[in-house]
């Protein structure tokens, strides 16, 4: 395709004046003139410069690409890093539930070995107790007995006699009332 002398002159003061050069396929489809070197210069450095604006643009838009693709990498490796991160998370909530579970049912087993062993102290005390308490009383009934049977003077061991059942039953509501309050004590302790 050929063009006319108004649109090369112009074309030709654009490129000195502008720096602005023709792009594209146009180029492709414009001749010059046959001994018209001052145009055919023109297309050859508007090709070249169109040539070098295209892989330049071709450069870029791989570079873009290239970034682009990278970034996606990088997203898809944070995704795996957060959703990694989460179930690690999880794993950690649970094993912290266990944990509290464990430390809950560790303490209700010391407790209740607690109580057993209160339990069996309170039995072992009461035990001891009745022993000693029908002992001395026994011991006292079999002297006042004696005393009664040899015609000894059994005032003395009457009032003794007496004395000691008020004693060993004051003695021994005592230590009842000891065990219960150290057992309430100990239920209001552990309530807390």
């Amino acid at each position: 395709m050929k063009i006319d002398k108004v649109t090369r002159g112009w074309l030709l003061e654009l490129q000195q004046t502008k720096r602005i050069s023709l792009e594209g396929n146009i180029l492709k489809m414009i001749e010059a003139d046959p001994g018209d070197d001052e145009f055919s210069n023109y297309l050859k450095e508007a090709l070249e410069k169109d040539k070098d604006s295209r892989r330049r643009r071709l450069d870029i838009t791989k570079q873009v690409q290239d970034r682009n693709k990278e970034l996606q990498e990088t997203q898809n490796e944070v995704e795996r890093i957060n959703q990694d991160l989460k179930a690690a998370l999880e794993e950690a909530e649970a094993a912290k539930k266990k944990a509290e579970e464990a430390k809950d049912a560790a303490i209700n087993d010391l407790d209740v070995m607690q109580k057993k062993s209160q339990f069996e102290l309170i039995g072992t005390i009461v035990k001891v107790a009745l022993i000693v308490i029908l002992s001395v009383g026994l011991i006292t009934t079999c002297m006042y007995a004696v005393a009664m049977i040899t015609d000894r003077d059994t005032q003395i061991i009457g009032s003794t006699w007496s004395n000691m059942f008020g004693i060993l039953l004051t003695n021994a509501f005592s230590i009842v009332g000891t065990i219960m309050g150290v057992k309430y004590a100990s239920e209001n302790n552990n309530d807390k």
